[in-house]
C-alpha cells in the first residue's frame, strides 16, 4: 500500500496516512476490474467520494486540464458547476462511451428521478492510451465492468498493473495505478489529503526519483520515446475547500509530476479532478440559501505542499508496483523493480 517503509524509496517529508493511499480520506473508496489475458490489457478502475448516493448527495470539485490530449467526459459541467455527482471512472481511451454507458444506467438504477422528474446525469470518465500494450481495437471492456469495479470499491486495493492501469506504460516502464497520502494540521486538527494516478506518461530519459535522475542510467536512446501518452491525477481530501480553491489545488498537481520528470509533452494528455467530502452538496436541498466552508487563503500553502509531495508519490509507487508486462505482439516492458 503506498511505497514501502523499507527506506529504499522515500520521498517528501509530510507524515504519510494510515495506508498512504487516497482511501485514507474517510468515505473514499476504489475498485478495480482487471482484464488481463495475453494481448487483452486492459480494465476499469473506480472512485468513490462517498459511500452514499452521489447525485443525492454531490461532492464540491474541481477539474485542471494541464494539457489536453485527452478523451474524458464530464469534466465540462465540473468546470461550470463545481460539483461531482458520479463515481470517477477510468478505462482506456477507445472505452470511454462504453463505461460512460454503463456508468449512466448505474446512476438510473439507483435514481428513478434522472431524466424524469429531475435533469439527467453527469458521469465522469476518464481515460489513458493502453494500446502499446492492449488490443485496445477489440473493445474488450464491457458495461458490466462498470458495476463490476463500483462492487469492487473498498479502503484497500491493489496498485500498479491492475484495473484500468493493467495496460499503461509510464516512462517506457510499467506504469498504472498508484496512490498516496499526506497529513497536516489546520486549527489543531488532523486533515488529510489523498492523491490516486493512472499513469501513463513521460520518458525513461527524464525519470526521476526523491530527486536522483534515474533515467540518465537505465535509459537506452536508441528505443526510448519522447513525454507522451496522458496521466489522470484523482486530489481528494476533507479539508473544506469552495470550488475555486479546490481548481487552485488541481493546479498544483503539475508540481508532482515535474519531479518525476515530466514536461508535459505534445502527446501527453495531463488532467487532474480535485473533490472535496467536506462541502456536500444535496440535489434536493431544504433551503434556498447553504452553508459552507472553505480555508482561508493564506493557509492553503500547507495543501499544495502536500499535494506536490502526494503526486510525486503516487506516480514513483504506480512504477514500483507495477510488474513486467508483455503484451500485444509480444512486446514486453519491464517493471522499475528490475533496475533498482
Amino acid at each position: 500500500m503506498g511505497l514501502p517503509k523499507d527506506g529504499k524509496i522515500q520521498i517528501g517529508q509530510i507524515r504519510k496516512g494510515n495506508r498512504n493511499l487516497i482511501t485514507d480520506v474517510e468515505g473514499v473508496r476504489v475498485g478495480h476490474v482487471t482484464l488481463n489475458d495475453g494481448k487483452i490489457k486492459t480494465g476499469v478502475t473506480a472512485i468513490l467520494p462517498h459511500g452514499g448516493n452521489m447525485f443525492k448527495e454531490k461532492v464540491m470539485g474541481a477539474a485542471s486540464v494541464m494539457n489536453g490530449f485527452g478523451k474524458s467526459a464530464g469534466l465540462v459541467q465540473i468546470e461550470e458547476l463545481g460539483s461531482i455527482e458520479t463515481p470517477i471512472m477510468m478505462t482506456n481511451t477507445l472505452s470511454v462511451g462504453t463505461v460512460t454507458e454503463g456508468l449512466v444506467k448505474y446512476m438510473l438504477s439507483d435514481n428513478e428521478d434522472i431524466g424524469t422528474t429531475t435533469g439527467t446525469v453527469n458521469c465522469v470518465v476518464t481515460e489513458c492510451n493502453d494500446g502499446s500494450l492492449n488490443d485496445i481495437r477489440g473493445f474488450h471492456v464491457k458495461e458490466e465492468h462498470v458495476l463490476q469495479a463500483i462492487n469492487n470499491a473498498a479502503s484497500k486495493f491493489e496498485e500498479g498493473a491492475v484495473g484500468a492501469g493493467t495496460g499503461m506504460v509510464c516512462f517506457d516502464l510499467k506504469g498504472g495505478i498508484g496512490s498516496s497520502s499526506r497529513v497536516i494540521e489546520l486549527d489543531k486538527k488532523e486533515y488529510t489529503i489523498g492523491t490516486l494516478v493512472l499513469a501513463n506518461f513521460g520518458s525513461k530519459k527524464y525519470l526521476t526519483i526523491n530527486g536522483d535522475k534515474i533515467g540518465e542510467r537505465i535509459y537506452n536512446s536508441d528505443t526510448e520515446g519522447t513525454d507522451k501518452g496522458s496521466i489522470i491525477i484523482i486530489i481528494a481530501t476533507d479539508i473544506p475547500l469552495s470550488e475555486r480553491q479546490l481548481k487552485r489545488v488541481a493546479n498544483r498537481s503539475v508540481v508532482g509530476l515535474a519531479r518525476t520528470g515530466s514536461y508535459l509533452g505534445n502527446g501527453s494528455g495531463d488532467i487532474c479532478i480535485s473533490f472535496t467530502t467536506a462541502n456536500k452538496l444535496k440535489h434536493y436541498p431544504d433551503t434556498k440559501i447553504i452553508d459552507l466552508k472553505m480555508i482561508e487563503e493564506n493557509s492553503i500553502d500547507y495543501i499544495f505542499k502536500a499535494v506536490g509531495e502526494s503526486v510525486e508519490e503516487s506516480v514513483i509507487s504506480a512504477l514500483y508496483h507495477a510488474e513486467t508486462t508483455t503484451g500485444i505482439n509480444g512486446k514486453t516492458v519491464k517493471s522499475l523493480k528490475e533496475y533498482l
